[in-house]
């Protein structure tokens, strides 16, 4: 059973240095909020860099290294210049309660959704490069909800 739950980390895949940053991370009992407010980033953001899916400036690993007390140039050595996020999901649908349930969303709203982005913009696409995504937990005397905002550009489809 452990090789199983080894395989289903949500660390799996990632370079060692990204799962220090996690553990650097929970050790010193930051949130991903913290960390982006001492970087000037969005939590979302941070989070994003964490599982290697964005890539952090050298005045970005500089700042977490101090944050985290972690060599900055250990930090670099992988996460660097050289270096390129892989902004993927390799798993669909995913297996994660959490991202299943954002899945089934799309599943189940994407079309309705589809049809209203092209009755107020036109034939085109929501831009997910140039995009803000912002997590709030709205209080609810029946529950916490989760409000997730996805800010992006609109790009409208070329004609030629």
């Amino acid at each position: 059973m452990a090789s199983i739950a080894a395989n289903t980390t949500p660390y799996s895949g990632l370079p060692p240095i990204n799962v220090q940053l996690f553990e650097a991370k929970a050790r010193k009992g930051l949130s991903f909020a913290d960390i982006g407010k001492a970087i000037n980033r969005d939590e979302v953001w941070v989070a994003a860099a964490f599982y290697a899916q964005a890539k952090f400036s050298q005045e970005e690993i500089v700042k977490v290294g101090q944050v985290l007390e972690i060599d900055p140039v250990a930090i670099s050595s992988v996460l660097g210049d050289h270096w390129w996020p892989d902004r993927g999901l390799v798993e669909m649908p995913p297996r994660d309660p959490v991202l299943y349930r954002l899945y089934e969303g799309i599943m189940v709203y994407g079309q309705p959704i589809k049809a209203v982005i092209h009755e107020k913009f036109g034939d085109g696409i929501m831009s997910m490069i140039n995009c803000n995504v912002h997590v709030e937990k709205k209080p609810d005397p029946a529950g916490d909800r989760v409000v997730l905002t996805f800010d992006g550009k609109f790009l409208p489809y070329s004609q030629w």
